[in-house]
């Protein structure tokens, strides 16, 4: 494979469901006609964040794939002869639904999907009452322009997740993401949750030797609860290299960003620093239990 043209889509997502597609389209546009043959965009853009509170007329908000999400991006996707990641709230049937990131091909097909695994449970982000984890595991999906190792936003944290996408064969890990401040936050504690967000996803990109995506929606959505402080999510999304090497960042503003990723680089990082060979899997039983004081 060739060097690959890469792009992310920093977006705000109106409450409107035409306004926030609407940016996302016009995102998508943006780096096709910078060159980028993969566009990713943020977690759940075609609204609001509506998980900040526990409200059943939120499902109203699901959808099915196929079904509008798919169909409208499929073409999109199909017009710019791209490979396009989307994300959805998706109904799989009544009273079970899921936090879905779609990878559309460049015929506008669905080249496969990858459930949310890991599912929070916070102030502002009461996903546990929305989503059932997903249960496809971690497994690339293939397209014409490599396997993409998609995971979703709270995956990002675990780095048994982004090793078993490398391990079976993910080219590169890619993160569609919902993650802000509470704006009561002080202004130090902001700066370690961002540089602790950044660092561990760098750090996937490091101990599997392949490129990150990660992609966060930005600005301020308030919470349906008038007591509530609202999110204020923090964009910062970035491209980062085999080595975790800033290819691409962003601050809090919206924007377009793209990078250049030369695949050759993952072999010859590899090469070098050949972590996948000096695993010890006789000797990680114990990742299986949830703490060591268990039997």
């Amino acid at each position: 494979m060739n060097t690959l043209t890469v792009g992310v889509v920093q977006q705000q997502c109106p409450a409107a469901r035409d306004a926030a597609v609407a940016a996302s389209v016009a995102g998508v546009r943006e780096a096709a006609r910078r060159g980028a043959r993969l566009v990713v965009l943020p977690e759940l853009h075609t609204g609001p964040y509506f998980c900040q509170t526990e409200d059943a007329t939120g499902f109203d908000r699901a959808e099915r794939i196929p079904g509008p999400s798919t169909e409208q991006f499929g073409a999109l996707a199909k017009e710019l002869g791209i490979v396009l990641v989307i994300s959805l709230f998706e109904r799989r049937a009544a009273g079970l639904y899921h936090n879905t990131a779609v990878v559309l091909e460049t015929d506008g097909s669905v080249a496969g999907t990858y459930r949310k695994m890991h599912i929070p449970d916070d102030p502002g982000y009461y996903e546990k009452f929305y989503f059932t984890p997903g249960d496809l595991g971690f497994r690339p999906v293939k397209t014409s322009v490599g396997n993409l190792g998609v995971l979703v936003c709270w995956d990002q944290w675990y780095p048994e997740a982004a090793r078993l996408m490398a391990l079976a064969g993910a080219d590169l890990l890619i993160y569609p993401t919902a993650i802000g401040w509470d704006p009561r936050d002080a202004a130090p504690e902001k700066t370690r949750q961002l540089e602790a967000w950044q660092t561990v996803q760098r750090a996937h990109a490091v101990a599997n030797g392949i490129p990150v995506l990660s992609v966060n929606r930005t600005g301020f959505e308030p919470s349906p609860d008038p007591a509530a402080p609202g999110a204020q999510f923090w964009g910062h999304s970035f491209i980062a290299g085999c080595q975790g090497e800033w290819l691409a960042h962003a601050d809090e503003a919206e924007t377009v960003l793209t990078a250049e990723l030369d695949p050759a680089r993952s072999d010859a990082v590899r090469r070098m620093w050949p972590f996948l060979r000096d695993r010890r899997i006789d000797a990680y039983d114990g990742l299986l239990r949830r703490y060591r004081d268990e039997a």
